[in-house]
């Protein structure tokens, strides 16, 4: 009773209401809310405050950036989702604070967009050298049980690609990313795909912010040969994994372009088939199958994992260190 009063409490305020209708249209940072709402950004941080204290907003931290969303579980979020559908959508404050919000979009499509074209010559230079992207996913959507599959967690997203490209497939899809320039390409790309259960957040590959057995499939694809440590990255993949879950791992079989270590940070030339299964069984998964997509020069792997229904509680995880927990902080 006291967590639904307190709430209420929080909610009955025309600002505070305000904020609440303009979070239902996805994620907003403090800045964002001062530019629509015309306050001082003390009191919007107040008002942040009262209503994620009460349950009714989540805050997801990226450096120094803070982004405030509906909260997605507990006696708050049910509110939320009960308020979201009693807000008048005539009312000329509302009216005006979308318009606002619009604006706000707009200038953040923009961005993104600029971003997108600046790094865009280099992503295609890479692209060429392998299978079209359409051939993976075309490959991954064949090899998964999709009946089973509700929830997907992508590590490394990027632009969220695949988050678009599965999205209408999930109820509940999450990008994690180092980099933010990178999450403003994806925040917008999923914004214009009309894709609001799918969201993304600052992360690190080795620390995941998310509790055990939450998603249904992870997928890593075209991340590990960044990294240092691949176990520890597919081990805490297998954590955030439900008994039962799919794991995804697309990268390069083993090859020699050395220019891609030297030019654009490749750690390592690619992995064997060996190597992928010591990944999975070191972690507790069970290798299920391997596609290999020959490209000119590069070949695409496929490797896909299943956690079992019965997980070995004696599995060790491998020790985050300074190195690796660097290496982490690296991968966009």
């Amino acid at each position: 009773m006291d967590i639904l009063l307190n709430a209420l409490k929080a909610v009955a305020e025309p600002t505070r209401m305000r904020i609440l209708a303009l979070c239902l249209k996805g994620e907003l940072t403090v800045s964002e809310l001062v530019r629509i709402l015309g306050q001082s950004q003390p009191r919007i941080s107040r008002h942040l405050k009262l209503l994620s204290e009460a349950g009714l907003l989540e805050r997801i931290r990226e450096g120094s950036w803070v982004f405030h969303r509906l909260a997605q579980s507990g006696t708050g979020a049910e509110l939320a989702a009960h308020l979201s559908t009693m807000i008048p959508t005539d009312d000329n404050l509302i009216q005006r604070d979308r318009e606002r919000l619009l604006e706000v979009k707009r200038a953040r499509s923009e961005h993104a967009a600029s971003y997108f074209r600046e790094m865009a010559g280099q992503w295609d230079q890479v692209r060429s050298l392998h299978v079209d992207d359409a051939d993976v996913e075309k490959e991954i959507i064949n090899q998964l049980d999709w009946e089973r599959i509700s929830s997907m967690i992508d590590l490394g997203t990027g632009t969220g690609h695949l988050l678009e490209r599965f999205g209408s497939r999930l109820t509940q899809g999450e990008g994690i990313d180092q980099s933010r320039e990178m999450l403003a390409v994806a925040r917008s790309n999923l914004e214009a795909a009309s894709l609001p259960h799918c969201q993304v957040r600052q992360g690190d590959l080795y620390q995941l912010p998310n509790p055990a057995d939450t998603f249904d499939l992870a997928v890593i694809h075209q991340v590990l040969h960044f990294v240092d440590d691949q176990s520890l990255a597919i081990h805490e993949a297998a954590r955030v994994l439900k008994p039962g879950g799919q794991l995804v791992v697309v990268d390069f079989a083993p090859h020699d372009l050395e220019h891609l270590r030297a030019n654009d940070s490749h750690r390592r030339l690619g992995f064997a088939d060996t190597e992928a299964d010591t990944w999975f069984t070191g972690a507790g998964l069970t290798p299920k199958s391997t596609i290999k997509l020959p490209g000119s020069p590069l070949t695409v792997c496929i490797w896909v994992a299943e956690k079992p229904t019965f997980v070995d509680q004696t599995i060790a995880t491998p020790q985050l260190n300074e190195t690796n927990l660097q290496s982490a902080n690296g991968i966009s």
